[in-house]
């Protein structure tokens, strides 16, 4: 295998950089798993190192299946010895053999978000939690903040004595991880947080992988937060044979907790270190590389890199300015119709892209009504359906018979007579006995109170789920759901119910058990568990099919790692993307200008960057400047489409998507000067819109521009995001500290400088 003919030089160098700490700084498009595929193959073939030595980590499943299938194509089966898995599969795979060493049984359970929410709203009613004040969701996020940074139940409730909010929030993260337990059961967070843990607690555990993996490669290095970041530490502190690839100019999850200061500071940790530049783009035309280029440079926390290709130029990014946001809509699919027609292009060849889920609608409807053939990566995912999950949580019993959580789900799923009243009874018995409620369940004589009928359901249903657990090791994951389908009468229910989606529902129970047949003829270990583990990790883009033609919806932060020939880059407005909050944080406008990165360079061919001068949210019309981002491109790489100013539909559209009581005329400009004035009208009366126009001194009309502080009498400080002609008067764009987005007036607003 002649890498050198195979790779190009930056690309080798890499690839044969086996011994000591590498970061490969490896740009969008520069072919990092080409350079991680060849390395692996390099080690195994050349250099006779054991495969099962080998550790590589990835982000998503997809990633790693597509990287061990590349392996295997350059050195065959010996590749099935290495491990090739995401953070959580990894962490599962040793929790799996070495949990016992923290106090859980090694069939522990894997709580998804449904299960969290269940189990913390248990909690909040237990430490009398009211959730108008402190929220599940907030208190889930709070746990799950404290686990990646690896605090403590007890050290987050030591540091927030004092803070009454916080100190209700630590209470039920002690009492949720002590529930967890007892449950034999760990949330998303465990995996790594207690992986961690147990290498921290067990020097002999964590020698044992140390030993055993003497080559770690961590893919996405610069997404990982601080535990992810511990974990990889402690595995390469002994051999220090550490290779990262990543790519500081793609961080996009610090909301998440990644923390680009990983990547960035890896020489600190490893100051032996090599590094290496990936810079040669093999996907996109030049004129998208170097609009990349051009917003990227504006980020000062990055190490410099200039991504560069050998393609063409091609065309210049298309830019356009709508009057609506539904007339923005009518313009893409005008775009998508016309493209397919003259360039022959399919559908698949097209992604939209937006910053947040909630823009998708407005482009939903206009492509039903256009019969484009649109999905959505993001939406309702296949396992979070009811009777996905009900069947998943019939499962997770089975597996594991302390999971209270998934028994509370399914006791009375198909209805069995088993009402709300006795399961609290049950409930708080088995919390009186200190014992998991299924152990109630099987002596359920001992418990005072309970109705005879109920006693007679509850013994079915115990006599049912005991069949299915004497099942589990004898029969396949397949076998076991169908036996679960039609002997609890579930399907049966559905089949005999008057929902509108019963059909569905069915067909759905059919595919679950149809992805379990394939679990079975592709993975080594087919238990119950690793179904189990198999389906609660999975994600969005794991199922993404890149074969159905149809265009794809999704936001950027769900479209790294892909890449589409036409991409429309949706809603480029300050105070959308940007988003209102990094307009005034410093980090977050660079991690936002990261994600307008990220998506400009997943276009191959053609990229266009839309925007509308006014859009509804949350029922209301609001108008934003156009994006920062497109004036930091420059202006010889840019061309203006001004085709919807000859579009018969602007005028339909616009006049339709704009219910309000102003009359709206052909002219945008009259429109937006009569609605601004409207508001201000409203907010400051009319004899104040006379009076304040010559109370302009405070704030010359020479010094305003975007990104100015300014202060207003009533709506306290912002910064300037926009700034445009309406009639005869100059209209601001401004983001409000605590009273969000207005349009105001210069001349007609009391403004100063801050």
């Amino acid at each position: 295998m002649d890498l050198k003919m195979l790779l190009n030089k930056e690309q080798y160098e890499a690839a044969v950089q086996v011994n000591g700490p590498l970061l490969i700084l490896a740009g969008a498009g520069s072919g990092k798993t080409r350079v991680l595929t060849y390395r692996i193959a390099h080690m195994i073939n050349d250099l006779n190192i054991y495969p099962s030595k080998i550790l590589a980590i990835t982000f998503t499943n997809k990633a790693a299946g597509e990287m061990k299938d590349r392996v295997r194509s350059l050195v065959g089966n010996e590749a099935d010895n290495m491990w090739v898995s995401t953070f959580h599969s990894s962490c599962v795979r040793i929790l799996r053999r070495e949990i016992d060493k923290l106090g859980y049984n090694k069939n522990f359970a894997i709580y998804d978000t449904y299960d969290q929410k269940i189990l913390i709203k248990q909690c909040m009613d237990e430490l009398n939690i009211n959730d108008k004040d402190i929220t599940d969701r907030e208190i889930i996020n709070k746990i799950g903040e404290q686990k990646d940074n690896l605090i403590s139940p007890d050290r987050y409730k030591k540091e927030n004595e004092g803070n009454y909010r916080l100190n209700k929030i630590a209470d039920a993260y002690v009492l949720y991880q002590k529930k967890l337990k007892s449950n034999n059961a760990l949330d998303f967070d465990d995996l790594i947080y207690k992986t961690v843990e147990l290498f921290k607690k067990n020097e002999e555990v964590l020698d044992f992988y140390q030993r055993k993996f003497q080559y770690v490669m961590v893919d996405e290095y610069q997404d990982t937060n601080k535990s992810q970041y511990e974990l990889v530490k402690l595995l390469a502190t002994k051999h220090r044979n550490i290779c990262v690839v990543g790519d500081d100019d793609q961080c996009i999850y610090a909301w998440r907790g990644a923390d680009i200061k990983n990547i960035l500071g890896f020489e600190k940790d490893y100051p032996e270190a090599k590094v290496i530049k990936l810079e040669q783009n093999y996907r996109s035309k030049g004129n998208i590389l170097k609009a990349a280029n051009d917003v990227i440079k504006n980020n000062a926390e990055r190490k410099r890199k200039v991504l560069r290709t050998e393609n063409e130029d091609g065309e210049r990014i298309k830019i356009y300015r709508a009057y609506s946001d539904m007339e923005e809509a009518n313009y893409v699919a005008s775009q998508i119709r016309k493209i397919t027609k003259d360039n022959n292009k399919k559908y698949k060849d097209f992604a939209v892209l937006y910053r947040t889920n909630a823009q998708s609608r407005t482009f939903e409807d206009v492509f039903m009504k256009s019969n484009i053939p649109y999905r959505i990566i993001g939406g309702l995912k296949f396992y979070d359906r009811k009777e996905i999950k009900d069947i998943l949580a019939y499962l997770k019993f089975v597996n594991n018979p302390l999971d209270d959580v998934s028994l509370r789900r399914i006791i009375n799923v198909p209805k069995r007579s088993i009402g709300d009243a006795t399961v609290k009874k049950v409930q708080e018995f088995a919390n009186s006995m200190e014992e998991c409620m299924y152990s109630v369940l099987l002596d359920i004589e001992q418990v005072p109170s309970i109705p005879t009928r109920g006693t007679a359901s509850i013994k079915k249903f115990v006599s049912l789920i005991n069949s299915f657990i004497r099942s589990k090791d004898e029969i396949a994951v397949s076998s076991l759901i169908k036996e679960i389908l039609d002997t609890t009468g579930y399907l049966e229910e559905l089949k005999d119910s008057q929902d509108v989606d019963a059909l569905s529902r069915i067909e759905n129970l059919k595919e679950l058990v149809s992805a379990a047949v394939e679990f079975e003829s592709t993975s080594e270990d087919k238990s119950l568990s690793a179904f189990l583990e198999k389906v609660t990790l999975v994600s969005d883009i794991d199922n993404f099919n890149e074969d159905a033609d149809t265009v794809v919806m999704m936001t950027v932060h769900s479209a790294k790692g892909l890449e589409f020939p036409v991409v429309f880059m949706v809603g480029m407005e300050n105070g959308i993307f940007p988003g209102s909050q990094s307009l005034n944080d410093f980090s977050e406008m660079e991690e936002s200008r990261r994600l307008c990165y990220v998506g400009i360079t997943r276009a191959k061919e053609q990229l266009y960057m839309t925007s509308a001068e006014q859009r509804r949210v949350f029922g209301r019309t609001v108008s934003y400047s156009e994006s920062d981002f497109i004036g930091e491109i420059s202006k010889d790489l840019r061309e203006n489409d001004n085709m919807a100013a000859r579009n018969p539909i602007k005028s339909k559209s616009f006049s339709t998507y704009s219910n309000r009581s102003t009359t709206i005329t052909n002219s945008v400009t009259s429109h937006i000067n009569r609605s601004v004035n409207n508001t201000m009208s409203s907010s400051f009366g009319e004899s104040s819109l006379n009076k304040n126009k010559e109370n302009a001194n405070s704030l010359k009309i020479e010094d305003i521009k975007a990104g100015l502080k300014v202060k207003h009498d009533k709506f306290g400080i912002g910064t300037i995001v926009g700034v445009s002609k309406s009639g005869e008067y100059t209209k601001l764009t401004i983001v409000f500290d605590k009273a969000g987005i207005k349009n105001l007036m210069y001349g007609v607003a009391s403004l100063e400088f801050v």
